[in-house]
């Protein structure tokens, strides 16, 4: 079978996808946020048409399960506005959750995230984990063995919200080297917010997707480097690794309200890569990476049998994953 992108309304071919923000939410809901929710469908149709109008063709929805996703609400607003939908099922950091709704799905995520992917109504087109800061904490590693389980079953993208930008390694670390995961199936989230050149250098080689996602969020100030990391990442070679988002999570961040929100990437962003640092590096970002970032050649598991995240995959060893090899290289 040919690579494809799982969408709301179906999968797609690679080239369908367009100009693309690679990782952002219509909806989204946390007690981390009280009274922020994004809930409003109306608002985020005008999200969606505000990107559209800019020429943007796809949005990806970052947004796990448990945290508001409203899964049946994302066909719809994908055929009224244009744009394709990419849904996420997956699990975030502990505290987004109620401590009794989490455990009472503990023992099942990977048979929980096959299902996302696979069978549901509208299915999921990645798997989101996270990390926690600077480390991984018992539960990241317990979600992530999972998503290792559920990509090896289905061929699904993996995507890891990195907390602050930090543990970017390790994650490669565990996914990579001892769940077997290919690098190229894993997109890195927040890495705008710790810019270590060394270790973005290590995270390109290895092979893993860059995402560099939040601009102009009011809770961290990396925006006037963001140009200088892209710049410095296509000249080492990685220009085909890059992926921008939004990662609108609030209903203030909105376009429609106070913030940037989705046309932001297209309105501000988009120019200032084309004109410093060249049209082909800019249509690498928003094109030609995510098309490549989450096509996958979909499997469909032959049952449903309960998956067992400690039978992830065997691994092949920190330095197979290549993440930590060549030191400040």
């Amino acid at each position: 079978m040919s690579p494809a992108v799982r969408t709301v309304l179906g999968d797609i071919a690679p080239e369908e996808l367009g100009v693309c923000d690679a990782h952002d939410h219509l909806f989204i809901a946390s007690p981390m946020l009280p009274g922020q929710e994004l809930d409003d469908a109306s608002a985020a149709l005008a999200e969606l048409n505000g990107f559209a109008a800019l020429g943007g063709g796809a949005v990806v929805q970052w947004t796990p399960w448990g945290m508001g996703p409203r899964a049946g609400e994302l066909p719809g607003l994908s055929r009224r506005s244009g744009v394709h939908v990419i849904a996420a099922t997956g699990l975030h950091q502990a505290r987004h959750y109620d401590p009794d709704e989490l455990e009472r799905v503990r023992g099942r995520l990977a048979e929980t995230f096959i299902h996302e992917l696979t069978s549901a109504p509208v299915k999921a087109g990645l798997i989101k984990v996270a990390g926690a800061y600077h480390r991984l904490d018992h539960h990241a590693r317990h979600v992530m063995a999972a998503a290792a389980v559920a990509h090896h079953a289905t061929g699904a993208p993996v995507a890891v919200h990195l907390e602050a930008g930090t543990a970017a390694l390790d994650v490669l670390d565990l996914l990579c080297g001892s769940h077997g995961i290919e690098p190229r199936h894993v997109i890195l989230g927040h890495l705008n917010r710790f810019p270590d050149a060394v270790i973005h250098r290590q995270i390109a080689k290895a092979g893993a997707f860059l995402a560099f996602d939040g601009p102009s969020r009011a809770h961290h100030g990396t925006d006037w480097r963001l140009l200088d990391i892209l710049t410095a990442l296509s000249d080492a070679g990685h220009a085909r690794q890059l992926l921008l988002g939004g990662d609108t999570v609030t209903s203030t961040a909105r376009s429609t309200a106070d913030g940037p929100g989705m046309p932001y990437l297209l309105s501000t962003l988009r120019p200032r890569i084309e004109n410093e640092l060249g049209p082909g590096i800019a249509a690498a970002i928003f094109t030609e990476n995510p098309a490549r970032a989450f096509a996958v050649d979909w499997r469909q598991p032959s049952s449903m049998r309960s998956f067992q995240p400690e039978l992830a995959g065997q691994g092949v060893g920190v330095s197979g994953c290549g993440a930590r090899a060549g030191g400040s290289g």
